[in-house]
């Protein structure tokens, strides 16, 4: 695997947010994601991370309601940069299996300086109903951009997609990585080298999976999950996000 997906690159520079809301924004997450990484999550206050992104308090508070949210913060990151750099990794992958591997593994390399705070991550997910849940409503653009991503990890293989699958089979495929990222985040071995074995061994089954929902003699059991996901896990809204604000307030109290 590729070191791109977990160091900083051309594709960070070029998805650099542009307005000073947006670095202001940024910066704070960015800061935040290095000290639950450096001293730990339950350690760092927000005034911290206020106070070594260079902004007050108050303006911490406009752009993250709680600490909590800055796990949402973290989760859009990811799946900003597991979008960016997973094209080069499928760069000539024909096989859904290796295509599927490929997408796992990015994000588990994208995610893995950040494991030392990945339990706070589970108990928000843990909670269909958090607003900071990846299947939340408040999580719906980040969730919809990775399951696009599995839309391309189909669209590039040789596996045949049937028509009325097509939405479906992406939604399945970001759900298994969330299994992954279950495990991912009780894993004690060096480097999380069992999920990245994970990763690898339960590719194949899921492309064998996608492969079978062609016989239609199993689609109805294909789409039954699909929709106890949805009816279950998933919640939507309408519409998307409105825009970021454009600047935040530059006081506050400290």
């Amino acid at each position: 695997m590729s070191a791109s997906a977990s160091e900083p690159d051309q594709a960070d520079a070029s998805a650099r947010p542009s307005s000073k809301g947006e670095r202001t924004r940024q910066r704070i997450i960015d800061t935040a994601l290095d000290m639950f990484a450096e001293r730990g999550y339950d350690k760092t206050t927000m005034r911290a991370i206020a106070a070594e992104a260079g902004v007050s308090v108050g303006n911490a508070y406009y752009y993250f309601k709680s600490k909590e949210h800055l796990i949402q913060g973290f989760y859009e990151q990811a799946t900003n940069r597991h979008a960016e750099l997973t094209p080069t990794m499928l760069e000539g992958k024909e096989t859904l299996a290796e295509r599927i591997e490929a997408a796992l593994l990015a994000w588990l390399d994208i995610a893995g300086p950040y494991h030392a705070f990945a339990g706070q991550f589970f108990r928000n997910a843990a909670d269909p109903s958090s607003p900071l849940s990846p299947f939340s409503e408040d999580s719906g653009e980040s969730r919809d951009r990775d399951i696009a991503l599995y839309r391309e990890v189909l669209e590039g293989s040789k596996t045949k997609v049937p028509k009325d699958m097509a939405d479906i089979l992406p939604e399945m495929l970001w759900l298994h990585q969330m299994v992954v990222v279950l495990h991912w985040v009780y894993d004690n071995s060096p480097g999380q080298e069992k999920s990245k074995e994970l990763a690898r061994r339960t590719a194949p089954l899921a492309a064998r999976v996608v492969a079978l929902s062609r016989l239609k003699i199993l689609r109805p059991l294909v789409k039954q999950g699909e929709e106890l996901v949805r009816d279950f896990l998933i919640t939507r809204r309408p519409g998307h996000y409105g825009p970021q604000p454009e600047d935040g307030p530059e006081g506050g109290a400290a």
